[in-house]
């Protein structure tokens, strides 16, 4: 049995709060938004999917619209709450289709990407 990831905090410095268990999201599939380094996609980013982001991601090559069950990937509408590759959501941010962050959900490792005001110009409100 493995070891559980050890407790992260969020970009906000609190504790690295889950992004969706339903659909299930992270890397492991756990729900969260972790820093690990098995995970060269670097999945940690919580955002809440938009039309114009899953259009632009679709776009760029990778389709989070359509169920992949062999991949244990449900697919995704807007409104779904998910973990996305850090690089794609700074080539969003930089097209202006960047969508909502959730700031409890992502991991604060982004920071040495992001700046902090950047991300809270992106905060989810919901």
């Amino acid at each position: 049995m493995s070891t559980p990831p050890s407790a992260e905090s969020n970009v906000l410095g609190t504790d690295l709060e889950p992004c969706s268990t339903d659909p299930e999201t992270g890397y492991l599939r756990d729900g969260c938004c972790r820093h690990l380094d098995a995970d060269r996609g670097r999945h940690e980013i919580c955002v809440v999917m938009t039309e114009t982001f899953l259009t632009f991601s679709r776009a760029q090559g990778n389709d989070l619209v359509t169920p992949r069950p062999e991949l244990d990937f449900p697919g995704l509408e807007p409104g779904d709450r998910w973990c996305v590759c850090l690089g794609r959501w700074i080539e969003a941010e930089r097209e202006g289709v960047a969508p909502p962050v959730v700031l409890e959900a992502t991991t604060e490792a982004v920071l040495e990407e992001i700046p902090f005001s950047t991300l809270l110009d992106h905060e989810y409100e919901g």
